[in-house]
């Protein structure tokens, strides 16, 4: 396997691998990962899709990109997924399945077509003083030492930053920032998480740093994310003759190891209850999906807090087992044991009162009935004790939704803090005691909060132990590589596979893993898509230079004798010309 860019690899096709007709696959899970490297099996590496099974523990396909309604709680999104324009992988998958809605378009044409017409951007942010715009103008508010700070995490290495914690690399005046407020509530960053995991993202999206404040570095998709993505990839995988079993438990993997030659041996699980396994040879091709950010989670409903599970993990004890075997297969209680510092509380808000709506669109100011971008991304309630967040995706974001419905998403960071008008902890709250908590930050007057809140919405809470369980700080092989050294027939795919290429907590790592392992393990004459590289381009570096300081220039030292100097060394050649084109040197 090899990664390349450029137009010369992305538009080829492979040609068909040496023995896959001899070959099948096996997939442990049926998340976005598993449905992906199916997809990769059957689109490069010519595999009949029959020879395909996907095993699941649950009664329906996609893992995190869920999307239901539940008809005794109602809809049910327990999270979102940012998109951007440089998900190589995911768009590459995506180019090649039907749309489900779009006679003659693929998922990606249906995508594409939909941001151009209706392109996302927020207008308002982060609130506070009850639903009052926050004023953070789309400042970065960093000041000279917070900015040392972030270019000294840049420029560090990943050894230097392995272990560590966001708060043992920043300091007082980073963490009081705009830029903090905008980063953490956008991809869910605490300050015990990883600084190694935080220098990866600030590599990864330095070309979106202008669109931190306001989204226009996002794109979504129309609706949910299971009816958007899972649901038409699952329904080219059946057409395609790829088997699924549900409701099937892995329990365990036997592998063969000798030092220099690794085979899993046989798969074992209950399926029904009932015990059973199967035999696997070398050309019996095997994909794990290892942890799981959803584990575990528990859905209320408006009248019923959702549950802490702290019981036992299926998808964490598969890993602990494999992981006992041999010490290149990760370490997985690094990131699955420490549920106070990965947990975190969502809830989906279905509105039911025509007065609700009225409220978000004075927040938002778009109607949220236009069917078109409404919040654009999560407004943050900066002075929320939960810091609460919540957002407003187009509607309908169900297909099966009324027309009269508004189905909202929130989320807070801090589940353990009592509310401001709800004196609990989101934790202890049931959907309805959430909803108030939200309808005062939406500035509703308090005296019709409660019977909003009892009557003109429904609310099902979700409690994920595990959600941020990747964010962990952590070092070289607490993660395993996707195929680990000597391997003949395994590879690790999802969030805690290695690739050593991409970040975590995003779509884009879950499409990555399953493609790189499939091409390794087929052999496949194709290179997987190269990280976009924005971070090795000085035009982007200057770019956001010039953002991170809010627009201020430098200041040549020396007064007129040195920027005399300046003028003449520097300031006509190219260096000077592009420091002049960025705003960055008068």
């Amino acid at each position: 396997m090899y990664h390349s860019s450029g137009n010369y690899e992305a538009f080829a096709r492979p040609r068909k691998p040496a023995g896959v007709d001899d070959k099948t696959a096996w997939f442990v899970g049926a998340g976005l990962s598993s449905l992906a490297g199916a997809a990769f099996l059957i689109r490069d590496g010519q595999m009949p899709g029959n020879k395909i099974t996907i095993l699941e523990r649950l009664t329906l396909p996609g893992g995190a990109l869920d999307g239901i309604k539940e008809p005794a709680r109602g809809f049910v999104i327990r999270g979102g997924r940012e998109m951007e324009d440089h998900y190589e992988c995911l768009w590459d998958l995506f180019r090649s399945i039907p749309s489900l809605e779009v006679e003659g378009a693929s998922v990606l044409d249906e995508f594409y077509w939909l941001n151009k017409d209706d392109p996302n951007y927020s207008l308002q942010r982060a609130t506070v003083n009850r639903g009052q715009d926050a004023r953070t103008d789309g400042l970065f508010g960093l000041s000279a030492t917070a900015q040392k700070e972030i270019i000294k995490v840049f420029l560090a290495t990943r050894e230097e930053m392995a272990g560590k914690r966001i708060d043992e690399v920043f300091g007082p005046d980073f963490l009081s920032s705009n830029f903090w407020l905008y980063w953490r509530t956008m991809f869910a960053f605490e300050e015990w998480h990883g600084a190694l995991e935080m220098k990866l993202y600030l590599h990864r999206f330095i070309h979106h740093i202008g669109g931190l404040p306001d989204f226009t570095a996002l794109k979504f998709t129309k609706y949910n994310q299971y009816e958007s993505l899972t649901l038409p990839l699952y329904t080219w995988l059946l057409e395609q003759g790829v088997v699924f079993h549900f409701s099937t438990e892995i329990t365990d993997v036997d592998f063969d190891i000798t030092a220099d030659r690794k085979q899993a041996t046989r798969l074992h699980w209950i399926r029904d209850g009932a015990p059973g396994g199967t035999d696997l040879g070398p050309d019996d091709l095997l994909f794990l999906t290892i942890g799981s950010l959803t584990e575990n989670s528990d859905n209320g409903d408006h009248h019923t807090p959702a549950r802490l599970n702290d019981g036992p993990a299926p998808a964490w004890d598969l890993w602990r087992r494999i992981a006992a075997k041999d010490p290149s297969f990760g370490r997985p209680d690094v990131f699955g044991a420490h549920i106070p510092q990965t947990k975190w509380e969502s809830a989906t808000v279905t509105t039911i009162d025509a007065r609700i709506p009225a409220y978000i669109e004075k927040i938002a100011k778009r109607d949220p009935f236009s069917g078109k971008v409404v919040t654009g991304g999560i407004v943050s309630v900066r002075d929320s004790s939960w810091l609460l967040s919540w957002t407003v995706n187009r509607q309908p974001h169900f297909k099966a939704q009324k027309p009269t419905e508004i189905v909202a998403w929130i989320y807070a960071l801090f589940a353990d803090v009592p509310g401001d008008y709800v004196k609990k902890t989101m934790q202890e709250c049931t959907g309805e005691e959430i909803t108030k908590e939200w309808l005062y930050h939406l500035g509703v007057p308090v005296e019709q909060i409660d019977e909003l809140a009892a009557t003109g919405a429904r609310t099902v809470p979700s409690m994920m132990p595990y959600v941020t369980s990747f964010f962990m700080p952590r070092a070289t092989g607490d993660r395993p590589d996707v195929v680990p050294a000597g391997s003949v027939n395994f590879a690790f795919i999802g969030q805690f596979a290695e690739t050593g290429r991409d970040t975590i907590f995003t779509v884009e790592y879950s499409v990555r893993t399953p493609m790189e392992a499939v091409y390794q393990l087929l052999g496949i004459e194709r290179g997987v898509p190269e990280v976009f590289n924005s971070t090795y381009d000085v035009r982007t570096l200057l770019a956001a230079t010039k953002l991170l300081r809010d627009g201020r220039e430098f200041t040549v030292p020396g007064g007129p004798l040195g920027r005399a100097v300046y003028q003449r060394r520097v300031g006509t050649n190219e260096i000077g010309q592009l420091l002049k084109e960025f705003g960055l040197i008068p």
